[in-house]
């Protein structure tokens, strides 16, 4: 844990507590502070009264004494309206914060130079925290990893400049955090997303370029025009990752073929690792490298690590093998984006996608469609996907993720090809059938396990 000293002896108001709200207030607490907490769920109110916080309906506390409101990242700031507690936080003429800023706070005031690395963007920002998190620790670092990725930011432990943490952090999280500045600030690419919650595509990657913009050094890829922007932004030192193949871009490194390349030195070799494969891979990579650099982690024991990195659950997660079947976990793929990276790095594909479908669905994978042996559709998707590839893509109505896994494995069972995928990447949300994209993915890993 790491307690919340910059706030002893004051009274904050918290709003939300799941696993970071309930982190949030052990760590406030134990640092001397006062905290009165809320949750609109029931259950989670009276969970956290079993625990021993103090629960409270907001709307009724006095807020004259309160020094700021701590808000769930899940929690609607701006858009599409704020939350209630956001409105009696600016009527009271308080901050709002979330628990990035209370760790930022506690850094700049115990150990201002401590290692931090922060990783932020639309796709690809969970692997890379675990995959910088992996090469350091494998070069003998003291690592902690948390935020967006799993692990709340103050149950990891104290800030220290014998410490790495590296974070991985969502917009939610970032607009909550007013005194953000990381010692390596990341940022991978933009595209839509989360615009409900952000109004704008401008606003959504300002907010995300706050994370290089107050860096020591920024990382950046620049195959998108947002991120090329704000690379010509920065005035600081600064390394650009661009990916061959995606755009022209000036680049200080550039993943090709999965090689990561300074000039025509070969810094990396991604090729072969199976939890690195494809394209989208090659720049996680590539910005891994260029972080593990700046930390004096090179040649073999780069290389070493990288090819010991096991990969992510429900990320282009290999499951397991049936003859030449290989079955492949892409659970967290729920926009068309996503998916796009694991249809790329396949051939031969038997896809099971549907959900909950995004804006746009999956007409802006028709290009990949080539890729696709079969598609088997679930979820409430489904008819509006059959309209997408009919005539184009053979498809399957299985309506259950079960159903499909069972006609997806004897169909690539039977096929000709050399190395056949079962691919769930549904494209979509999961929580038409789902309570979230873990539990999707956990269950088709079952289904995968029962078939020997």
């Amino acid at each position: 844990m790491t307690p919340a000293s910059t706030f002893a002896g004051q009274k904050l108001a918290l709003f939300g507590l799941g696993g970071s709200g309930l982190a949030t207030v052990h760590a406030l607490k134990a640092g001397g502070a006062d905290v009165i907490a809320w949750d609109d769920s029931p259950e989670s109110a009276e969970r956290a009264r079993g625990l021993g916080i103090t629960v409270s309906d907001l709307r009724e506390a006095d807020w004259s004494g309160v020094a700021a409101l701590v808000l769930s990242p899940g929690v609607p700031l701006t858009h599409p309206e704020p939350h209630w507690t956001v409105g009696l936080a600016k009527a009271a003429g308080i901050p709002i914060i979330g628990d990035i800023e209370i760790f930022c706070r506690e850094r700049a005031a115990i150990a201002p130079d401590a290692p931090f690395v922060a990783i932020t963007g639309t796709n690809g920002k969970s692997t890379t925290t675990a995959l910088i998190a992996h090469v350091l620790a494998q070069a003998g670092y003291d690592v902690q990893m948390g935020g967006n990725i799993g692990t709340a930011i103050l149950s990891l432990q104290p800030p220290s400049r014998e410490r790495i943490h590296v974070v991985e952090l969502s917009t939610f999280q970032i607009d909550l955090t007013p005194s953000l500045k990381p010692g390596v600030g990341i940022l991978l690419n933009l595209t839509p997303d989360h615009l409900d919650r952000h109004g704008t595509m401008e606003a959504y990657a300002a907010i995300k370029e706050r994370v290089v913009a107050s860096a020591d050094l920024a990382i950046l890829g620049v195959d998108d025009a947002h991120c090329a922007a704000i690379a010509g932004r920065r005035s600081g030192p600064m390394i650009r990752v661009h990916v061959a193949g995606h755009g022209d871009a000036a680049a200080d490194l550039v993943a090709s073929e999965g090689r990561v390349l300074e000039g025509d030195t070969v810094l990396a070799d991604l090729d072969g690792i199976g939890s690195l494969r494809g394209a989208h891979n090659w720049q996680n990579g590539a910005v891994a490298t260029a972080a593990a650099r700046a930390f004096g982690v090179e040649g073999d024991a780069l290389a070493a690590a990288l090819k010991s990195f096991p990969g992510l659950a429900h990320r282009m997660e290999q499951v397991g093998r049936r003859g030449r079947v290989l079955f492949v976990n892409d659970s967290k793929a729920t926009n068309a984006d996503s998916t796009e990276k694991a249809l790329t790095a396949f051939h031969d594909v038997h896809w099971i996608v549907g959900g909950k479908a995004k804006e746009g669905g999956i007409a802006p994978l028709s290009a990949l469609f080539d890729r696709v042996a079969h598609a088997y559709l679930i979820g409430a998707s489904s008819k509006a996907f059959a309209e997408t590839l009919e005539g184009r893509v053979p498809y399957t109505f299985c309506e259950t993720l079960d159903v499909a896994t069972g006609r997806a494995a004897e169909a690539a069972a039977a096929s000709d090809a050399p190395e056949p995928v079962v691919l769930l990447s549904p494209a979509c949300a999961s929580y038409d059938q789902f309570r979230n994209f873990e539990i999707r993915g956990d269950r088709f890993r079952e289904l995968v396990t029962a078939l020997g």
